[in-house]
Formats: structure tokens, C-alpha cells, sequence
């Protein structure tokens, strides 16, 4: 009897696994079917974003891994062609050699190297800062708002401070250009703090919404120093004056900036003289400093596992508490050797000389000139991001497509990257790109521009 019970009950058991399967399975048919309904909508949008596999390094020219050889690169954040440079490949071979590959650790555990330090208190010197500490990329950074911070001015003023993921408290605002990098926006979103959106470098609407704010405790301005998808620089110098006027911090996002704008190439807050008016500063590794990592073209230091970098830089007492409570530092591992030796070679080939800086600048003038002349609508000023506006998503797709059969590999941006209405093709001038593959990048675009119907 109790072996046709057990009998009963296995097959009741198996009977009941079935149906859970069947009813998983179902499950996992209705979200495929909705998931390649969604994926059709955005084929038919002509918004698909595909990926080239290259096959060579980072540079002004590539292979790419189908056989495409002598592909003259437009759309890296390789600014000054740091990635593929030799002293900057040597560093991080010396690195991982003395260092090892990886410290298996987050930083306070054991992950913390001599080089570690080594680097941000050359960030810090970089900067003209108090500090610094390294993240894994600038998303986190950016992303890690979950801290407020207290700290005293020399007037003995009470300041705080959102981080990342931080929260500033209920009681405090922040904010923040509509066209900030993701990264600010997401991190903003999981703030606690009263959230107040300006119009894209509009100083009235900026004025309105402090005014507005006056009733927080404290207020923070957070903007992009330099706008990835428009290739405009921030108003730093009203904004600090409105920052002033209204007793507020400056934040800036400068992972478009670091390296190369500026006399010496400490930024924006150096283009515009604030330096001594900025509050925070986040930035990446991963473009002008060598292309270690970061987030994407978009604006900051934490994201790419397993090599990345990105950092902050501020307050000692705001790094010093960051080190005690910002989650990202204390539960990722230690940046990897050979990446915080490319990004120390890379500040070193800066502090030395700006003259890679000044070739991207007069590269980049050549460029927009150009383009100008040839009829096209180039967005931003001055900034080697050069959007060449198109409006029509699939006209920017069709026509990056055409480029790359000319042997020109850009990108086109288009919805949710940017807003609608308002698609490109982001180019990106290197101080490595010469005046040749420059011009025949005009020439590319001009040809393929008629042939389309975006030029005359």
C-alpha cells in the first residue's frame, strides 16, 4: 500500500513539474514574441544600432574583423590618440608586469597598490584639487549619489554633497542641464533630493529654478562641462556666479573635457577661469587618458568590469567619505594595474606639454571650417565632438552606412541617444588624424551628402 502511495505521489510530482514547465515555457514564448516585436519597431524606425567588430587597435586606422582594411576612424573618444601610444602601451605592460593583472579585491580589503595612490594624488595635483579616488568608470561615479556630505568652508558655511547613487536628503535640491549624460540623469533619478530640471546652458531658466530652490537647505548645479551628443560647452562662468549668488555647489562632469580643453588641458573650469569655483569634478579614463575605459560617449568613471577608470576629485573630507561609504568603490574591485598605468603615463604626457592638445584643436578647426563651407550644420563650438546634423534618424543611418563603404567609419545617433527629431552623425577629430584623412573625410561626406539629398 504504501508503495502505490509513493508511486502516486512521484507521479503527482512529476505531473505538477510538468505543468510548471509548460506554463514557464508559455511565459518564455509570450516574451520572446513581445521582445521581437519590440526589436522589429526599431529595424522598421531605421534606429538600430549595429556593432563593427574591429579587428586591429584603437586609432586613426582600423580593420575590421569582416575583412574592411584602411578604415580611417571617426567616432572614438580617443581625443589625442593616447590609446595606441607607445609610451602609454609601454606603462601598462610595466604595470602588469610589477603589479600583476588584477588585485581580486576591492580596495579596502586588499585591492589597494601603490599606484593607486600614486594615481590620484596625481589626479588631484592634475586638477588643482584636495583629492581624488579612483572608480571603476564615471557612470558610477556619476551614479553613486547615495551619500550627503557635510563638510565646512573656511567661512565655516554647511555644504553637502550628493555622490552617485547618493541621496542628498529630502531636504536639499539639485540641479540639473536637461541634456546631462545619462549617467547624472540616472543618478539624479535614485536621489532623495528635491529635483529641478533648466533648460539645456539656459542661465534665465538656471536663475528661476535657484530661485525657486531657495527654500532647500542646500543646492547643488550639476552639469556636463562639455556635451557629448552636441559638441557644446557648459556656461561654466555664469553658472558659478548664479552658484554664488544663490549659495550653491558646482558639479561638472568633464569625461569630454579632461585632457584637452583648456591652456593646459585641465578642462572646462580651466577654458573658462573657475577652477576655484567648482566643487566636484567626476571624469574618466577612458577617453583622452588613454581609452582604459568609462561610459560611452557618454559623460564618466565607473562603468566597464573588468578594466575601466574614472574618478573624482574635490574636498579631501568629501573623498575621504567617499572612501568610508560610497557603495561602487566599496564593493568593486581595485582597477586593474595595467589600466592606472596607461592613465598615469597619459597625465605625465600632459603635465609635460599641451602640443597634442593645440594639433587636436587646429585639426578640429579644419574640420568645421570645412564642413561649414560645404554646407552642412554643424552643432556645439570649438569641441572636437562635431555633430553633423541631419534630423531624419534614417537618413543619418543610411548615410553612416555609405560613409563606412568610402572608408570612413561614423556613427549615427539618433532616438533614444538623442531627442527626436534631431538625429546625427557624431564626428570625432583625434590629434592622430591627419590633415589628409581629414579632408577626406569632408570629401566622403560631401559626395555621400548628394547622393542622399542632405546637400544641394
Amino acid at each position: 500500500m504504501w508503495r502505490a502511495a509513493a508511486v502516486r505521489t512521484l507521479r503527482g510530482a512529476r505531473s505538477g513539474a510538468g505543468a510548471l514547465r509548460a506554463a514557464s515555457g508559455a511565459a518564455a514564448a509570450q516574451l520572446r514574441r513581445r521582445l521581437e516585436s519590440e526589436l522589429e519597431d526599431i529595424r522598421g524606425a531605421g534606429t538600430w544600432k549595429s556593432e563593427r567588430v574591429i579587428a586591429s587597435r584603437q586609432g586613426p586606422h582600423l580593420r575590421l574583423a569582416d575583412g574592411g582594411a584602411g578604415i580611417i576612424n571617426f567616432c572614438a573618444n580617443n581625443y589625442l590618440g593616447l590609446s595606441s601610444h607607445p609610451e602609454v602601451i609601454r606603462a601598462a605592460v610595466e604595470a602588469l608586469e610589477k603589479f600583476g593583472a588584477g588585485l581580486s579585491s576591492v580596495r579596502f580589503i586588499c585591492g589597494t597598490q601603490s599606484i593607486h595612490k600614486d594615481l590620484e594624488e596625481k589626479i588631484a595635483r592634475f586638477h588643482q584639487r584636495e583629492d581624488a579616488i579612483l572608480y571603476a568608470s564615471c557612470f558610477d561615479a556619476n551614479a553613486d549619489w547615495e551619500i550627503s556630505v557635510r563638510w565646512y568652508t573656511e567661512q565655516r558655511m554647511v555644504l553637502s554633497v550628493w555622490h552617485g547613487q547618493a541621496l542628498l536628503t529630502p531636504e536639499d535640491a539639485v540641479l540639473s542641464d536637461e541634456l546631462n549624460h545619462a549617467s547624472i540623469i540616472d543618478g539624479i533619478r535614485l536621489c532623495k533630493a528635491n529635483k529641478y530640471r533648466y533648460r539645456h546652458m539656459d542661465m534665465q531658466d538656471l536663475e528661476a529654478k535657484l530661485k525657486e530652490a531657495q527654500k532647500h537647505r542646500l543646492r547643488l548645479v550639476a552639469t556636463d562641462g562639455a556635451f557629448s551628443m552636441d559638441g557644446d560647452i557648459a556656461p561654466l562662468r555664469e553658472i558659478c556666479q548664479l552658484a554664488q549668488k544663490y549659495d550653491a555647489l558646482v558639479f561638472i562632469d568633464e569625461c569630454h573635457a579632461t585632457g584637452f580643453l583648456g591652456p593646459n588641458g585641465r578642462g572646462t573650469d580651466e577654458l573658462l577661469g573657475v577652477m576655484d569655483k567648482v566643487t566636484i569634478i567626476n571624469s574618466t579614463l577612458g577617453k583622452a587618458l588613454g581609452g582604459a575605459a568609462g561610459h560611452p560617449g557618454v559623460p564618466c568613471p565607473i562603468l566597464s568590469p573588468p578594466s575601466a577608470g574614472g574618478y573624482t576629485t574635490g574636498p579631501k573630507p568629501l573623498i575621504d567619505l567617499l572612501r568610508q561609504r560610497s557603495r561602487p568603490y566599496l564593493f568593486s574591485n581595485s582597477l586593474p594595474p595595467a589600466v592606472v598605468g596607461c592613465a598615469s603615463k597619459a597625465l605625465d604626457l600632459l603635465m609635460e606639454s599641451n602640443a597634442i592638445a593645440q594639433s587636436m584643436a587646429a585639426k578640429t578647426q579644419r574640420f568645421r571650417s570645412k564642413m561649414t563651407a560645404a554646407g552642412f550644420t554643424i552643432s556645439g563650438k570649438d569641441h572636437p565632438i562635431c555633430p553633423v546634423m541631419l534630423g531624419d534618424a534614417r537618413l543619418a543611418s543610411v548615410m553612416a552606412e555609405d560613409m563606412l563603404n568610402r572608408g570612413i567609419y561614423v556613427i549615427g545617433f539618433s532616438y533614444p541617444v538623442v531627442p527626436k527629431g534631431k538625429a546625427r552623425i557624431r564626428v570625432q577629430i583625434s590629434a592622430v588624424h591627419s590633415d589628409e584623412d581629414i579632408d577626406r573625410c569632408v570629401e566622403a561626406f560631401t559626395q555621400v551628402g548628394r547622393k542622399h539629398g542632405a546637400l544641394p
